[in-house]
């Protein structure tokens, strides 16, 4: 089952992708990377090798995690920081 998610895009993230958020019908993470791979292209996909996922708040980087209906999907590059 396909679930509608909203995918929210942070950093270079964002900047590979082009937009900010954007609503996606996926039933699983892996799903749904496929689906924004195909949509926005090479240089999201080289960024999303080292992303990591936040769904509904909770830190994951499991790709065969189910989504909900009204997920919410951060994508998350990591952060320089100190």
């Amino acid at each position: 089952m396909t679930a509608a998610v909203t995918v929210r895009y942070f950093a270079g993230a964002r900047a590979a992708a082009g937009v900010d958020t954007e609503s996606r019908s996926a039933g699983t993470l892996e799903e749904l990377v496929g689906q924004i791979v195909d949509a926005h292209g090479e240089r999201l996909e080289r960024v999303l090798t080292a992303c990591s996922f936040l769904v509904d708040g909770t830190a994951t980087r499991d790709r065969a995690l189910a989504l909900s209906p009204g997920a919410v999907v951060d994508v998350l590059p990591p952060f320089a920081g100190g």
